[in-house]
This record gives C-alpha cells, sequence and structure tokens, in this order.
C-alpha cells in the first residue's frame, strides 16, 4: 500500500531524510520512533506529498507521489492524515468540519456527506457534539473529531503524526482508544508516536530513526525485547523508564 525506496530531503545544506526505505501492506499497523529531530515526521508527511523529496521513489496504492503527472490532491484525498494540533477550521462547527471535503473534494451532496461524516463521529464517540465548534470541545475530543474527518474521505491507508503530543494526559486515552479500534478493523496506518504502550499492543512493526535515517526495522516484540541496535536500546531506556 505504502512504498518508500531510497527517500532523501534535503533543507538547503542540511539533509533531513538520509536513503529511506520501507513498505507498508495493506492493514498493517507501522509506529515509527525516535528522539526529537530524527525525520520522523518529515518521513510520514512525505508519503502524501506535503514534504517534496529530492531523490528515490514514494509509492502509494501504487501511484508515484515524484511522477509530474501525478495529481497530489486527488492522491492526498485518498490518504487520510491526522495531524498534532487537530488542523480544525474554528470558524465551522464539527459537522460542517466533518462534510467540507467530502464536498468541496469528493463531489458529495451535502446530503450524503452529512450522513457520511455522522456516521464516522458516532465510531468515535462524539455523535452528540455534532453542532459545537471546536473551541467547545476538549483538545481529546478534537483529535477525535479530526479522525473522524480523515476517515470520512474512505483513505486506503491513515497517517498520524504524533497524535497525542499537544493533548493533556489524561485525554490521550481517549484517542488512542479510537487508533486502537481502527487497528483491529484493519485500517493500513502509519503512526509517528512516543506512545511505546500503543506501539507494543498495536504495531505489527516498529520503525527507529535517528539523524535522518532508519536505524532499524523489526517486528514489534522484537523490538522491544531485543533491538538490534545500540542507538535503539538506548532510545528504548530513556522513553520506557
Amino acid at each position: 500500500m505504502i512504498e518508500l525506496n531510497n527517500v532523501s530531503k534535503w533543507y538547503g545544506a542540511f539533509q533531513v531524510l538520509d536513503g529511506c526505505s520501507t513498505r507498508v501492506a495493506k492493514g498493517d499497523v507501522v509506529v515509527v520512533c525516535g528522539p526529537s529531530g530524527s525525520g520522523k515526521s518529515t518521513l510520514i508527511k512525505t508519503v502524501n506529498g506535503l514534504e517534496p523529496f529530492q531523490q528515490g521513489d514514494i509509492r502509494v496504492d501504487g501511484v508515484a507521489l515524484g511522477d509530474p503527472a501525478t495529481n497530489l490532491s486527488a492522491l492526498r484525498a485518498r490518504i487520510g492524515m491526522v495531524f498534532q494540533n487537530f488542523e480544525l477550521f474554528p470558524h465551522l462547527s464539527v459537522r460542517q468540519n466533518l462534510t467540507l471535503a467530502q464536498i468541496k473534494v469528493l463531489k458529495r451532496s451535502e446530503e450524503e456527506a452529512t450522513i457520511n461524516g455522522l456516521k464516522y463521529l458516532d465510531r468515535v464517540g462524539l455523535l452528540g457534539q455534532q453542532d459545537k465548534f471546536p473551541n467547545q470541545l476538549s483538545g481529546g475530543q478534537q483529535q477525535r473529531v479530526a479522525i473522524a474527518r480523515a476517515l470520512a474521505m474512505d483513505p486506503v491507508a491513515m497517517l498520524f503524526d504524533e497524535p497525542t503530543s499537544a493533548l493533556d494526559p489524561e485525554m490521550i486515552n481517549e484517542v488512542l482508544d479510537v487508533m486502537v479500534g481502527l487497528a483491529q478493523d484493519g485500517m493500513t496506518m502509519m503512526v509517528v508516536t512516543h506512545e511505546m504502550g500503543f506501539a507494543r499492543k498495536v504495531a505489527d512493526r516498529v520503525i527507529f530513526m535517528d539523524h535522518g535515517k532508519i536505524v532499524e526495522e523489526a517486528a514489534t516484540e522484537r523490538f522491544f525485547t531485543e533491538p538490534a541496535s545500540a542507538r535503539a536500546r538506548e532510545f528504548l531506556a530513556r522513553i520506557i523508564h
């Protein structure tokens, strides 16, 4: 479903991604972790074209992101993206946030978009909040609305960029519970996160990054019990304890 081959990216003279390669099959849940500044968020943003890359190849469901003929807007509509800071439209109600992209991008009728959007709002446990505005919701509720909005676009895969990092500790689990449910339903997911409990419970594989490189990629239990690299062992010792 997602394929990266030797992807490299620079900001001026600074190389932020260095020869990154990985595969995510349909239904896989892959967690990307590593220290701050390791390139995790940049990597996941290249997968739906939010960040351009200078070398290598990325394909999503067989479509090459680097091909000038590729319609990136149409491709992004098929890849759900959930950010750290929710990115909801503050002047629109929850229901309007859920329907806008469906109407504008997928050309659905307002009625069809509303029915579909409310289905996913119910999926994340917030059906009763449809007429509220984002500033009337908690951070955890806003993030769950953002997940529902992404799901309403019928994505082939979901990308999460540290979805709980902006949340108060008591709100984290309500978002992680929704993500666990998605994984159990078979959604293809790439997740940048420091939530190692979530990773160990849900991920099929873990990618560990440092200085723009994929240092290690392993099945989840092996990564946590027998990390191959000294850098990963050091990282786990710090983050788990």
